[in-house]
Formats: structure tokens, C-alpha cells, sequence
């Protein structure tokens, strides 16, 4: 049978069956969409990454590709949030989540352009100031950036797309009182960690469930995970794990409790691959980031069928370069976020080229990156000042969760602000209201389902909320 069609018909049952052990509500919004995701794993680096102690301001416009005119401002030395709307960002440069860098930087880049044409906040002009986050492997490189951010002062810190990193440097921001927002942490762990974090991305009871929905309708109900010893990773097995158990499935290796997770940055997975084979799995959850390029191959040659495997945010990626066409045929994933519009896509891209001369080649999280930025200046100019204490007692409120007047631009909603309206600032992740967590109440969660050229196509999107 066509499992592309099994799955389909599967997406369009998705909001009958809502796993009971995270009881989340799921509804069907969007389906059959194949829209480019975009993703690449090619780890490239953002060689245009700015230092605090930057000795001018650069402003470089550029007609980009789309049609649109685009601002690189770039921090000095001596900005920060006294003479301008500072925004800081503490995202993957180099490492193993390096080639979720670029969408992140770019959704930065395109959303202080954005402010800038609309004439800035509180009358002072809009910059970036990019620093590295690394990875998990080496926190000393976060450690020193959040360091470097917090004598930059600015008003309000992007990153970091690691959980573990973000843990890794959160008090350091919470304790300079620095608002941090991160666009694509979702370990369970962090949500109301610190008045002063937020993030844009949903946490992973919101994923784990629709994923382990997705599995059980997919009729499997004996499941191994590969997973890495990383508070992302096991949080998000967790999840998974108890929304299968909840609809009559069971774990059989690499459960909660069991001890089986590898450590990041691993190479090899012979041992592992054997023993979860050995457990006569119906499908395997892979969580996991860089490492998974070492995991298919050699899961792939135990002659495992591929098609039962299952990716997340972490790895979800266009493995076109990878590996040999068809490995992946029919293996599906799940990322939070919905599919941006092309138009926005574009504007991403065209800021992505003026700046850096090339294309931007994965979207991920690009659209979180954006609203965490104009939510940010939103919230200052709601305040009426730039500096992180005013920003972070205005963002909940600029988010929805004050109700107001919806606007889906900067400029839109900054002349609500400035008429006296209360708002809700709806961008292009279409995540709902900040909540009491400071973590988005609502969030959608696309489908995906992986072609013979081991690219992810968007098949489906669901919209879940956090579980009361």
C-alpha cells in the first residue's frame, strides 16, 4: 500500500484520538501542504557573527531576490540599551546544531530591519549583536558569549536553540535581570524556570504528544528510542513515551528510567543500533541532533525498514547530501511551528542573501526567531523604554495575554501601541499568548514525511496547547 496515502487519511484522524497522558486538545488545520522545507544539515557556520567590543555600527542595504529592501544593522561597542533597542543573540555559529544558525540569525536580521524601516522604538534605532552558543559538548563557549552579553547590556538576549545550552546560561542573564527569549528551546524543564526567561517555541509535552499520537495511529505499539543523554532529549522521549503507553503501546528499549541513552556527540552507534534491534521494535524514535547522520546509516544496514522510524525537531532535516536516495523513504518527524507563508520565506531569504551573499537553505525556526524579536520591541515600546526590565514586564501583555487588538506587523502594532491600545501581536509561527510559564499557550506542530530523495516533505499540521 501507499503508505504516503495510509498517511494522510492518518493526519485527517489525528483530532479523534488525544493521547490521555498529556492531555492536550488537537486540531486539524492545514494538510497535503508541499511547500519546501528547506532544511539542510551542512553545519554551516555564520561567518558574519558580531562581538560586543565591534568598533562601528554597520548598516548595509541590499535589493534582496524578493523584491524587498533590507537593513544589516549591526551593534557597536557602544550600544546598548541606553541609546538604542539592543537585541543580543546567543545562537548555534559552530557545533552540532550549527546548521540551525542561519534561519535563527536571519529571523533576527529580517525582524530588526523591519523595526528599523518602521522607524525604530522609542525613537532610537534598532541593532544586532550575534554571538556564538555552541553546543552541549562545549558549554564553555556559551559561558563566555552570556558573559560577553551581559557587559553589552543589551535589552533583550535571542537564544539560546539548545535547552541544555539555554540551562547552561539562563542564570547568568536572570541574575543581570536580561530578558532571554529563546526560539527554539522545548525541554519541559524551562518553562517558568526564571521571570526573565521566554521562548517562542512550545515545550515538548505539546511534540512528544502529537508525535505519539502519530505513532499509535500508524499502528505501531512496540517502540525503541535512540536517544541522547541531553534534557531536550530525554524530556522529549518522555513525552513520547507516555502518550504511546497511554493509548496501549509499550517501550521496549531506551525507555525512561532504563539507562540507555548515549552521550552527545557520539560517533558510533554499533552497540546501540544491536540492542534496540534486538528488541524487535515496530518503530524507532530517533532523538538526537548531529549524530543522527552516524545513526541511519548504521541502523539502515542492519536492515531495519526505515520506513518505521521517526525524527523530531532536533534532526528533522534534508539528508538529500547525506545519504543514498530512498534511505529514508517513508520515515516521517515531527516540528514545531507552522509552515510559514512563502512571502515571509522569501523576505527570510532575501535578508539571509543581502547580508551574507548567499542562500538561506533551512527555515527552522526562522519564524520563531522573528517574533521573538518584534515581540521584544513591541513590549519596549509598550513600556516606553529599551532597556530588558521594562521589556520583560510588557512581553506576556504585547503577546495576547491581556487580550487587545490584533496586528501581525511591527508597524501595525506600534501605532496601536502608540494610539493607547492594548494588543495581540500575531507573526508568522502562529504561536498563541505568552502564558503564566511565559511559554506560548498554543502552538502548531507540522507533519512530515521523509521522499526517495531523503528530503522532508510538510504533509500535515496540527495545533496543540499546553496541558492545563
Amino acid at each position: 500500500m501507499n503508505r504516503s496515502t495510509i498517511a494522510t487519511r492518518r493526519f485527517r484522524r489525528l483530532t479523534a484520538t488525544v493521547a490521555m497522558g498529556a492531555a492536550l486538545g488537537f486540531s486539524l488545520v492545514a494538510c497535503g501542504d508541499d511547500s519546501d522545507s528547506g532544511d539542510d544539515t551542512s553545519g554551516s557556520d555564520e561567518s558574519s557573527s558580531a562581538s560586543a567590543d565591534t568598533s562601528e555600527s554597520a548598516s548595509e542595504s541590499a535589493s534582496a531576490d524578493a523584491g524587498g529592501s533590507f537593513t544589516n544593522d549591526k551593534c557597536a561597542g557602544s550600544d546598548t540599551s541606553a541609546n538604542k533597542f539592543a537585541v543580543g543573540g546567543i545562537l548555534p555559529l559552530t557545533g552540532n546544531l550549527a546548521f540551525l544558525g542561519p534561519p535563527a540569525v536571519a529571523g533576527v536580521g529580517l525582524a530588526v530591519s523591519d523595526i528599523n524601516a518602521a522607524g525604530g522604538v522609542n525613537g532610537a534605532q534598532a541593532c544586532s549583536n550575534i554571538l556564538d552558543s555552541g553546543d552541549s559538548t562545549d558549554m564553555s563557549i556559551s559561558t563566555a558569549s552570556a558573559g560577553t552579553m551581559v557587559a553589552a547590556k543589551p535589552s533583550v538576549v535571542i537564544g539560546a536553540e539548545s535547552s541544555s545550552v539555554s540551562l547552561n546560561f539562563v542564570d547568568t542573564l536572570t541574575d543581570a535581570k536580561i530578558t532571554q527569549i529563546s526560539p527554539a528551546n522545548t525541554a519541559i524543564d524551562l518553562s517558568g524556570y526564571s521571570p526573565f526567561y521566554f521562548r517562542t517555541a512550545p515545550p515538548d509535552t505539546v511534540q512528544g504528544n502529537a508525535l505519539g499520537t502519530l505513532i499509535s495511529q500508524d499502528g505501531y505499539t512496540n517502540i525503541g528510542f535512540l536517544v541522547f543523554n541531553d534534557t531536550y532529549g530525554t524530556g522529549l522521549r518522555n513525552a513520547v513515551q507516555q502518550t504511546v503507553e497511554a493509548a496501549g503501546g509499550k517501550c521496549v528499549y531506551g525507555c525512561k528510567g532504563d539507562g540507555d541513552e548515549f552521550p552527545a556527540g557520539q560517533t558510533t552507534f554499533s552497540a546501540e543500533v544491536q540492542a534496540v534491534t534486538a528488541a524487535k521494535p515496530d518503530a524507532i524514535v530517533i532523538i538526537a541532533f548531529d549524530e543522527t547522520k552516524s545513526i541511519v546509516p548504521e541502523l539502515a544496514s542492519s536492515g531495519f525498514d526505515m520506513s518505521k522510524t521517526y525524527f523530531v525537531d532536533g534532526n528533522l532535516s534534508d539528508y538529500g547530501q547525506d545519504f543514498e536516495p530512498g534511505t529514508l523513504e517513508g520515515a516521517q518527524g515531527t516540528l514545531p511551528g507552522q509552515d510559514p507563508d512563502q512571502g515571509f520565506k522569501d523576505n527570510l531569504t532575501g535578508w539571509y542573501k543581502s547580508a551574507n551573499g548567499e542562500d538561506l537553505k533551512d527555515y527552522s525556526y526562522g519564524a520563531e526567531s522573528y517574533d521573538a524579536t518584534i515581540l521584544a520591541a513591541l513590549a519596549a515600546a509598550k513600556g516606553g523604554a529599551n532597556d530588558s526590565q521594562t521589556i520583560q514586564k510588557n512581553l506576556a501583555a504585547v503577546s495576547g495575554a491581556t487580550d487587545g487588538e490584533e496586528c501581525s506587523t511591527y508597524a501595525d502594532c506600534l501605532k496601536l501601541i502608540e494610539g493607547g491600545s492594548d494588543i495581540h501581536y500575531t507573526g508568522p509561527s502562529g504561536i498563541g499568548p505568552l502564558d503564566d510559564e511565559n511559554d506560548p499557550s498554543s502552538a502548531f506542530i507540522g507533519i512530515y514525511q521523509y521522499d526517495a530523495n531523503n528530503k522532508n516533505i510538510l504533509s500535515g499540521t496540527v495545533e496543540g496547547s499546553k496541558p492545563e
